[in-house]
């Protein structure tokens, strides 16, 4: 699905236009537990979070090494996202648990750009960049990462999917992008860091983190919105 005409973050589907949210979670997880969590999450997070009004999906990336756990929620407005805070807080809690870690960071993000070349499957992993721009530059942003930054991820062996969220009020964003494998990413390490160097220099933006996770869950019911 294309939207070029549509507001940063908005997306039309049968309902009309949608303006995607998410909230992410950050847990430093006891690397022993990280499977258990795992399987929390999957039988017992994810069917308490679909009686969520608004609720579009989840996606959880591992670093086994770690212990760095991210979980993101995604929503299909900001006051969805709002409404579930409550319940949300709640689950994140008893994730932590699981986990046998704690709740580092809790971030709330627009969705400004998802792209799918294909649907993830077993053994993907993501390549995550935490980036900040001026805020009044967060529009410039998503449409440089449109126009000038996913061209050129296509082309890094074993792309499979790519995303940017950013909030706007702080001007900080992540890029995550998905690859059919461990040792796709690792081949492609050294041409992601050329890339990366090169276009956040043109955007006039700041690299805060780079981190490599297992893609351990994802269900994301979001629609395309490139």
């Amino acid at each position: 699905m294309n939207c070029p005409v549509a507001p940063p973050g908005r997306c039309p589907d049968a309902r009309g236009w949608v303006d995607m949210h998410a909230r992410s979670t950050t847990i430093q997880a006891q690397t022993s537990s990280i499977d258990a969590g795992i399987a929390y999450m999957r039988d017992d997070l994810m069917p308490e979070l679909e009686s969520i009004d608004g609720y579009v999906g989840i996606s959880l990336l591992v670093d086994r090494e770690s212990g760095r756990c991210i979980i993101t929620a995604a929503y299909e407005t900001e006051d969805a996202m709002r409404a579930a805070a409550d319940k949300a807080s709640q689950l994140r809690n008893r994730a932590a648990e699981t986990f046998g870690g704690n709740v580092e960071k809790i971030e709330e993000w627009e969705i400004g750009v998802l792209h799918r070349d294909h649907q993830s499957a077993d053994g993907c992993c993501v390549r995550a960049t935490w980036i900040k721009v001026p805020p009044d530059q967060a529009d410039r942003a998503i449409e440089f990462y449109k126009t000038s930054v996913l061209p050129s991820l296509e082309d890094l062996e074993g792309f499979c999917s790519s995303s940017l969220l950013i909030d706007r009020s702080s001007g900080r964003g992540v890029s995550s992008t998905t690859f059919d494998s461990r040792d796709a990413m690792e081949r492609n390490r050294e041409q992601a860091k050329e890339l990366r160097n090169t276009r956040t220099r043109e955007l006039g933006a700041d690299v805060v983190d780079v981190g490599e996770f297992e893609l351990a869950l994802a269900h994301l019911r979001v629609p395309e919105m490139a």
